[in-house]
């Protein structure tokens, strides 16, 4: 099993960048598939970024492609998310999972984390 503890949310104004972290327990980091997702109030999780277990392939939302980055460290146990030029609709709980195989499908990922907040205001 693995537990995930996200980190690095706030307030940010629009053009901003922010970094989130997710700190995941567990000796078997390296054997699972990781991706970002959000929810917004009123609407529904959605996918934002993935990686494979070996670090290779990132993809992402065409909402974000170009100014997220998704990136991991085997050595910390750790995936990030750098969040460039952010615009008031990225404002949202953002989620760290978890799964067995890169998939932008929220049914693919079994660990997640508690989520952490970005809000996007001026």
């Amino acid at each position: 099993q693995v537990q995930l503890v996200e980190s690095g949310g706030g307030l940010v104004q629009p053009g901003g960048s922010l970094r989130l972290c997710c700190a995941a327990s567990g000796r078997t980091f390296s054997r699972y598939a990781m991706g970002w997702f959000r929810q917004a109030p009123g609407k529904e999780r959605e996918f934002v970024a993935g990686i494979n277990w070996n670090g290779g392939s990132p993809y992402y939302a065409d909402s974000v492609k170009g100014r997220f980055t998704i990136s991991r460290v085997y050595a910390k146990n750790t995936v990030y998310l750098q969040m460039n030029s952010l615009k008031p609709e990225d404002t949202a709980v953002y989620y760290c999972a978890a799964g067995g195989a890169s998939s932008s499908a929220l049914n693919d990922y079994g660990y997640w984390g508690q989520g952490t907040q970005v809000t996007v205001s001026s």
